[in-house]
């Protein structure tokens, strides 16, 4: 379209929906933010109510419009993409059916204990790359088949979050490659497999399933309904992006750049530590853990391994030491005990402790599965003071990485980071140690839209193909590499194998806990 010099991205996040514009070039121009609520319960659910995430996202796009003068002239395409897993159903005239099982819902538990232990399910693992929990959407459904029926048959087809605000976008009913392949498919051609299928037991729900189509080739325009609640021009080209944990690697340096063994982790609240491989060099543990997820890149996937929690870990060690200073009247906020944080590491001895930051309420699900894993020191004597307590925490985030990237099968190369962490100079010497690899950061603030809008820049023809996009969006954004410290190289290879050691046989521990901290009777 004569005139358009804007990309918009959106990233449909669990709490927060951005809609970001980038000019063709891949420079960010502005972004907006709206909440993206929901709602937890004491039965294990997180629901979100279609309705509503449509509403804040179109209120993100509008509020975009607000910054950027003459965005819809100027919008030569947006893309989508959201968090993943969880289970959007909706009926006849595409209207929801009851709210969103999120990726937090933890409802399916004993369906996915039940199906973990049929035969089929490791020939259900070898197709996906992915370990079956009770995130994904195959759970979900298979346990609503199971308990509440009433759903699957109000639904016509069953979509995850990008999905479904794609549906509202344009009007039409479909997914992409990667959520699923990872969910009912197979990573070698993208396509659903009967078999994976079969393993879950959802050969009656089959129809459930919409069309895969490949967003840097195919786009819808955006309907006219899309367009007054928006404010954007009917029939602008709108691309499905991929899920939101490859966009945000995308974005942020996972794929390209001549590394060969590259790798790339989000550290935020929770961790996601990512490596891009040809399908063929895929390597499958034998825990069926993990997740393997296409990439818009032809013949490219990744492995993937998840931490439930990463920084929440360090959030709640300060929140002790404001904890206590409250207690004498001092009160200090959580910038200004995180500013204190080298401080403490350099009162400290590397490698003397071993932390399992397991302390997420629903456990631990990379490079293990297991709900009732929780957070742990060892290691501790009357020696140890609280700066050591917080070495512990921050070295078992590291220790956490190695543990993700061993089941991978090996240690990359190059480590690219992203998220609040990567800010921390402290913690960056600590991943690099851990993995014993080179760091770099890169400089993109919103690396899931623009992962999600770099393909739109190759569906409309900006770029031939995603590596050229890449080559001008990404790898000039990437910092110069930090080589990790020789010494807590050495500290860490050493204590490592605790940490692993440590882990294997606590789970007994584990469960001994959580049944001595049921009520009676339970």
């Amino acid at each position: 379209m004569a005139g358009t010099d804007i990309l918009i991205g959106i990233d449909a996040g669990t709490s927060v929906i951005k809609a970001v514009a980038f000019d063709l070039a891949g420079r960010q121009l502005a972004s907006a933010a709206v909440p993206n609520r929901y709602a937890t319960a004491a039965d294990g659910s997180a629901t979100q109510p279609l309705g509503q995430t449509w509403d804040d996202c179109a209120r993100a796009l509008r509020e975009l419009g607000d910054l950027v003068d003459g965005l819809a002239g100027r919008t030569a395409a947006l893309a989508v993409t959201g968090q993943g897993d969880g289970t959007w159903l909706a009926g006849a005239g595409n209207r929801p059916v009851g709210d969103a099982w999120l990726w937090l819902d933890a409802r399916a538990a004993p369906t996915v204990e039940r199906l973990a232990h049929c035969g089929e399910n490791r020939a259900r693992f070898e197709a996906t790359g992915t370990g079956l929990n009770t995130c994904q959407m195959g759970s979900q459904i298979a346990h609503m088949q199971s308990f509440r029926p009433e759903l699957l048959e109000a639904a016509e087809v069953a979509l995850h979050c990008k999905d479904w605000l794609y549906l509202n976008l344009t009007g039409v009913r479909a997914t992409d490659p990667s959520e699923a392949s990872f969910t009912f498919g197979n990573y070698r051609n993208r396509q659903y497999d009967d078999t994976v299928i079969a393993a879950l037991g959802l050969e009656s729900q089959r129809h459930l399933l919409p069309p895969i189509i490949e967003g840097t080739e195919v786009t819808h325009p955006l309907s006219a309904a899309a367009a007054a609640a928006t404010g954007l021009r009917a029939g602008t080209p709108v691309s499905l992006g991929y899920v939101d944990m490859v966009m945000t690697a995308l974005g942020a340096g996972v794929y390209g750049g001549g590394g060969e063994d590259v790798a790339c982790s989000t550290v935020g609240s929770t961790g996601v530590h990512m490596r891009a491989v040809r399908w063929q060099d895929v390597h499958l543990n034998d825990e069926g853990t993990g997740y393997v997820i296409c990439l818009p890149v032809p013949g490219v996937v990744t492995q993937v391994q998840t931490n439930m929690a990463a920084t929440l870990n360090v959030d709640w060690a300060l929140g002790l030491a404001g904890d206590a200073l409250k207690a004498f009247g001092h009160e200090v906020s959580h910038k200004e005990l995180v500013s204190r944080i080298d401080a403490w590491l350099s009162e400290s001895q590397p490698g003397q402790i071993v932390y399992h930051p397991y302390i997420s309420e629903a456990g631990e699900r990379g490079p293990f599965v297991n709900a009732q894993a929780r957070a742990g020191f060892t290691g501790f004597s009357q020696y140890h003071g609280f700066p050591d307590l917080l070495r512990a925490v921050t070295e078992g985030l590291g220790h956490a990485m190695r543990d993700c990237y061993t089941a991978m099968g090996k240690l990359p190369g190059e480590l690219r980071l992203t998220g609040g962490a990567a800010r921390s100079g402290a913690l960056r010497k600590i991943f690099s140690a851990s993995v014993d690899a080179p760091v770099r950061v890169s400089a993109r603030d919103e690396a899931g839209a623009a992962g999600a809008a770099m393909m739109a820049a190759v569906a409309i023809g900006a770029y031939k193909s995603m590596d050229d996009c890449v080559n001008e969006w990404v790898i000039p954004l990437l910092g110069a590499p930090e080589a990790p410290d020789a010494g807590l190289v050495d500290a860490y290879s050493r204590i490592f194998p605790a940490y692993q050691s440590a882990r294997q046989v606590l789970v007994p521990v584990w469960d001994q806990l959580s049944r001595a901290r049921r009520p009676s009777g339970e």
